[in-house]
């Protein structure tokens, strides 16, 4: 298993302060997701994200950006990467999943809720996602996601 982690400052536009910028790059296989959780979450935590949103909003919420990357976007193939990229800032925690999938239509992807999607196989985790974090995107290929957790 690789898992490499980086630490930079890097500047943000708009802000007088420089942001801290957390990298994680690892390989598509689900056998490392809980680590990377773990050391995002540390990271996250020790720069002031609450505990509570450190240990079950970003948690939860990374751990099915990831699950997706590696299963829908790279197929479970162990020559694809995935990245993950976190910018903290003093307003939020930025937190961008990248896979090297070709992408997909996340807008499309049913919402679980519904009677006629509750056995659907797919969409619980984008559901998760959306109900645990302050802001969700994605870019317009479809291989990337990014996650806003507000400090407040």
């Amino acid at each position: 298993m690789q898992l490499s982690v980086q630490r930079s400052d890097v500047s943000v536009p708009d802000s007088a302060r420089a942001a801290l910028r957390i990298s994680v790059r690892l390989p598509s296989e689900l056998s490392v997701l809980e680590e990377a959780v773990d050391v995002v979450a540390r990271h996250c935590l020790a720069e002031g994200l609450s505990p509570r949103r450190a240990r079950f909003h970003l948690r939860v919420a990374l751990c099915e950006a990831l699950a997706n990357a590696i299963i829908y976007g790279n197929g479970e193939d162990p020559t694809k990467w995935v990245e993950v990229h976190v910018t903290v800032t003093e307003p939020a925690f930025t937190v961008e999943v990248v896979d090297e999938g070709g992408g997909g239509n996340p807008v499309s992807t049913a919402t679980p809720v519904l009677p006629d999607d509750l056995e659907a196989a797919n969409g619980r985790g984008l559901f998760l996602i959306r109900q645990l974090v302050d802001d969700v995107t994605f870019n317009d290929r479809g291989n990337a996601i990014c996650m806003v957790l507000r400090r407040a």
